[in-house]
């Protein structure tokens, strides 16, 4: 299984937007680079769900529900998208500010390249992550 981290603006896309549609796709990314993430995303991978912009922390925790396929809002046809499932939500928010704090944490795409919406987590930052956010990894 991998991991990763998606960001969603709670004002356009919000975890409790996603607890209520249970399966939703997650489109309109127009990044290449989170795109390709997207593309490598296998069938259960877990994601972190992150409220960017002004709460910026983890909130909760998705699947992979339907793996990478065309987005149907890009009028281009070069992006794509995945589906994600509702798990849980996080018991304890985990801040950007609590990320950068953690040493252990700073090799993560979402410090050195915080534009980036969706991105890779590795397994060990995962369970501490978890740890931090108080769920099971």
């Amino acid at each position: 299984m991998n991991y990763w981290l998606m960001k969603s603006e709670p004002s356009a896309w919000g975890w409790d937007d996603q607890v209520k549609k249970g399966v939703e796709s997650w489109n309109g990314v127009r990044n290449y680079q989170a795109a390709n993430n997207m593309k490598a995303m296998k069938l259960n991978d877990r994601c972190f769900f992150y409220h960017s912009v002004e709460e910026k922390r983890i909130v909760g925790i998705v699947e992979v529900a339907k793996e990478y396929y065309p987005d149907p809002t890009d009028a281009s046809g070069r992006f794509g998208m995945v589906d994600v499932r509702t798990l849980m939500p996080v018991k304890n928010p985990v801040t950007l500010e609590q990320i950068k704090a953690t040493p252990e944490l700073a090799h993560l795409p979402l410090i050195k390249q915080s534009r980036l919406s969706v991105m890779p987590i590795d397994a060990k930052s995962w369970k501490l992550l978890c740890k931090m956010a108080g769920v099971k990894a």
